[in-house]
């Protein structure tokens, strides 16, 4: 398995010093927001240079780590026009750099009409909003088609793509081979409908699994009536259940990591990694 991490959740480091955190603990890939990962840079556009991303990518690539994605995440529906146009530039320069940085893929959801937060917002489900979302992500295409790289979206319970189904038709509605998508179980979850995961797991695999190139992995539990996070193995999920799932929908993807504590990643990363050789097994079996 390809099993990576964001990796700032390492901390906000130097490139050499971040990889070498990210190799110590096991994985072989990584996860890339270069401004909340990296020192001293910003989230603006047009701040790249070849030597910059040279330079950035060497340090991952010297630890034997691939760049899985490179996290440009914007919200494309915000209020505040001026604010998407940054988002698209800096999504357009990061998909101009994705074959220099040797990445597999530029990632982004696809927003909501709260603005900040994304959370839910009654315009989210609405063919009015969808579309908008729609258009932003067209022009990414066609970028990405300009540069041949690949970009990977992810839809979210409280996002404009709420359910896999939404999210499988933006891709039908733009027609680009430039689309693939991540499948984040958590993000479709709410405290409505978290205990029936595994048919929402089910539902995500048969509606995108053809083009489902990432796996975000993640854990959680219920407090006073809130989902809340937790590292790996400490939560509700039967991930013996949903590795098996995940490995029969592709077992060339990444699996990335996001949002583990810190102090537990060297545990969950031994959870997962006992949990692959169970399932391994028994799909050799």
């Amino acid at each position: 398995m390809k099993i990576g991490v964001r990796v700032h959740d390492l901390g906000r480091n130097t490139p050499s010093e971040l990889a070498r955190l990210a190799k110590n603990i096991g994985f072989n890939c990584v996860q890339l927001v270069v401004n909340k990962a990296i020192v001293g840079e910003s989230s603006l556009p047009t701040q790249l240079d070849d030597a910059k991303v040279v330079s950035i990518r060497d340090a991952f690539l010297n630890q034997g780590l691939e760049i899985a994605m490179l996290g440009a995440y914007f919200n494309p529906v915000h209020s505040k026009p001026e604010k998407v146009q940054i988002g698209i530039e800096n999504f357009s320069n990061f998909l101009q750099y994705e074959n220099l940085f040797k990445a597999g893929y530029v990632g982004s959801e696809t927003g909501s009409f709260s603005d900040e937060p994304w959370v839910y917002h009654p315009k989210n489900r609405t063919r009015e909003g969808f579309l908008e979302s729609v258009a932003v992500f067209k022009k990414l295409a066609f970028v990405a088609e300009k540069y041949d790289a690949k970009i990977a979206l992810e839809g979210a319970f409280g996002h404009v793509c709420y359910e896999p189904k939404v999210l499988r038709e933006l891709y039908d509605l733009i027609g680009s081979n430039s689309i693939y998508f991540t499948i984040d179980l958590f993000n479709y979850l709410d405290i409505s409908n978290y205990d029936n995961y595994l048919a929402i797991l089910d539902d995500a695999i048969s509606t995108l699994g053809d083009r489902t190139v990432i796996f975000h992995l993640k854990d959680f539990d219920v407090v006073d009536g809130k989902l809340v996070r937790v590292d790996l193995g400490k939560g509700l999920i039967d991930y013996k259940t949903v590795l098996k799932k995940l490995l029969n929908c592709n077992k060339d993807a990444y699996f990335i990591f996001e949002g583990n504590s810190k102090e537990g990643m060297q545990d969950s990363y031994n959870f997962i990694k006992s949990i692959e050789e169970e399932v391994k097994h028994e799909i050799r079996s």
